[in-house]
């Protein structure tokens, strides 16, 4: 993908900031440590989604969602020359921005992990408005999604955010994006669903699962590594797949290996056994969760995950539900 495909001579041309100076390491209150630290947690987070995956997620979606409005990519979001420096969610949006009639993108790159040893100053904003394109390079600018400037263009202009957050960034990058009220379609961690962090807002049906699951991604150096990943949103979902993996039935007939009580006589119930005729909370893993187990009836019902113990003996974490 040539970026030039979409650019339009009359449009304004592409600003750029370079920084004439590079603060020592000492300048930044910073030592070699701590650099090789940061550097550390970069490559460790570092995971792209292909472009596969977003098809196959947003083309679940009614196109209308799109028409008309500016979408946002906030995470790791390059534009480059070429595909290979473009991130998926900025090559998705580009090649379709026409068929879904978007009025704007809006990508920003965080490059704070590439810049360890200046400033660490090198994010940018990419805009595509109908023909014309833009680039700038504001002074003093991250890229991050919680920079001053990130968080105005969510709050002020943003309708649709789409992209996937860095998974140990994830508590703060969802506080901020459900907070904002806008409409999103992101990936974070599977388990999300039974980490109290979390809970609330599946809880408060701020937020429920996409269509699919995504497990595997891209390094920088374009390696798949696999992760436990997951598509949530809050726009409607129609016609999940997955109700088809909850199997909701009558207490009595689930089969006795597949419902236990722990020390708290709490009832465990298990491979996607959910009791359609039990009145007290229940525990359930999150699997049930993820396959659209709220959108069924049932609420949960303690904002905590919650941790069995039988014969006195911890179990994985579960979160407690109940018939509504």
């Amino acid at each position: 993908m040539n970026l030039l495909h979409y650019t339009n001579p009359t449009a304004r041309p592409i600003e750029k900031i370079v920084p004439i100076t590079t603060p020592s390491l000492k300048e930044r209150g910073l030592t070699r440590k701590d650099v090789m630290q940061r550097a550390k947690r970069a490559d460790d987070d570092e995971f792209y989604t292909q472009i596969e995956d977003i098809e196959k997620e947003l083309s679940m979606y009614d196109k209308r969602i799109w028409k008309g409005k500016v979408v946002f990519c906030n995470c790791y979001d390059a534009v480059g020359e070429n595909d290979n420096e473009t991130s998926a969610f900025a090559t998705y949006f580009l090649d379709n921005f026409k068929k879904l009639g978007l009025k704007t993108l809006i990508c920003t790159h965080y490059n704070g992990g590439l810049n360890l040893f200046n400033q660490g100053v090198k994010g940018y904003i990419f805009r595509k408005t109908g023909y014309n394109v833009f680039r700038s390079e504001p002074d003093g600018y991250t890229g991050s999604f919680d920079d001053p400037i990130s968080l105005k263009i969510l709050k002020e202009e943003a309708d649709i955010v789409c992209t996937n957050p860095p998974f140990s960034r994830a508590i703060d990058y969802w506080k901020i994006l459900i907070e904002s009220g806008k409409k999103f379609i992101i990936i974070s961690n599977e388990s999300n669903a039974i980490n109290t962090a979390y809970i609330p807002y599946f809880m408060n049906k701020k937020v429920w699962t996409g269509y699919n699951s995504v497990y595997w991604y891209l390094n920088p150096k374009k390696q798949l590594v696999r992760a436990a990943g997951r598509w949530y949103t809050n726009i409607k979902i129609k016609d999940r797949e997955t109700y088809k993996r909850l199997k909701i039935m009558p207490l009595k007939k689930i089969p006795d290996e597949c419902k236990k009580y722990d020390d708290s006589k709490h009832l465990l119930v298990d491979q996607g056994y959910i009791p359609s005729d039990y009145s007290k909370p229940f525990a359930v893993s999150s699997n049930p969760i993820l396959n659209g187990l709220l959108e069924k009836g049932y609420k949960i019902v303690k904002d905590k995950k919650y941790v069995p113990y039988i014969d006195g003996k911890e179990h994985f974490a579960r979160v407690l539900v109940q018939k509504e």
